[in-house]
């Protein structure tokens, strides 16, 4: 579950990314990230422990000293005893900003869930630490994960399945390489099982930058998908056997690009202020 957040103070930001984010060209993304985990003075701690490849970590240490983080440094967890180990602890408490890379969320959720990592990484959120992720290390940051499911645009009952996220929020659930990968459906099934949330469907080389007020602005060259199901009237989710097509009835889907936002409290989505060309 979320942490609470202390009378008079502010939850931290919250900020999934879509994978394949510009690294090199255009780092938007990672650079706004270390503008919200303090700028010159950031603190940020990488976690690549979803990816296999050794070589994660030290690269995104490489990108955000780069893009002007003060200090920057990796935490692997190769085994859930690392999880409590008081150094672990001690420095992720010391961190202005947590990241964690992409790879396979179900190796996130295994080697960290239940953890003490997990719950003071929900705690330092509630305290005001940015946390943020990409590909898998998107998915994770919900109390509502989407492990894995199929392809295509429609809503098919047992086509998703969910498992527990981090837990930082429990008000939406988030999708990646969206358009690219064409995961609308599961989506969709997603919130049929679970009408509570909001659905964030996140393309490739795209973020969302969910601020301590619960406003999401989009950053990067990419779209967002909302599915907003607050306002459902039917769902035949109940009634459906594994394979067959789903009817939901008062879904809205907000198509977003950068600069739009959409509120999480409201329910309101506001288009980007666009410049005027000159007459």
């Amino acid at each position: 579950m979320p942490s609470k957040v202390a009378e008079g103070a502010q939850r931290g930001w919250i900020i999934p990314i879509g994978g394949a984010e510009n690294k090199e060209n255009d780092p938007r993304i990672l650079g706004r990230f270390v503008q919200a985990a303090g700028g010159t003075a950031a603190d940020i701690v990488v976690i690549p422990t979803a990816s296999r490849m050794h070589e994660t970590g030290p690269r995104y240490e490489q990108l955000f000293r780069a893009l002007g983080a003060r200090c920057v440094d990796v935490m692997d967890f190769d085994t859930r005893r690392d999880c409590q180990e008081s150094g672990r602890l001690t420095r992720l408490a010391e961190a202005s900003g947590i990241f964690f890379t992409g790879g396979n969320q179900l190796r996130l959720t295994t080697l960290l869930g239940g953890t003490p990592v997990a719950k003071l990484i929900r705690q330092r959120n509630a305290q005001g630490v940015t946390v943020g992720g990409t590909s898998a290390g998107a998915s994770i940051l919900s109390e509502h994960m989407i492990a894995s499911g199929d392809e295509g645009s429609s809503m098919v009952a047992g086509s998703v399945r969910l498992a527990p996220g981090l837990g930082l929020t429990n008000r939406f659930i988030i999708d990646q390489h969206f358009r690219q990968r064409d995961r609308l459906g599961r989506l969709l099934t997603a919130l049929a099982y679970n009408p509570f949330a909001v659905g964030i469907g996140l393309d490739e080389d795209t973020a969302a930058f969910i601020s301590p007020q619960d406003v999401l602005e989009v950053e990067g060259s990419g779209g967002v998908t909302v599915v907003d199901a607050s306002d459902v009237s039917y769902s035949s989710i109940d009634k459906a056997s594994d394979g067959q097509p789903v009817c939901m009835l008062g879904l809205r889907l907000h198509m977003l690009v950068a600069g739009a936002t959409y509120n999480l409290n409201t329910h309101q989505a506001s288009a980007a202020q666009l410049a005027r060309p000159k007459e």
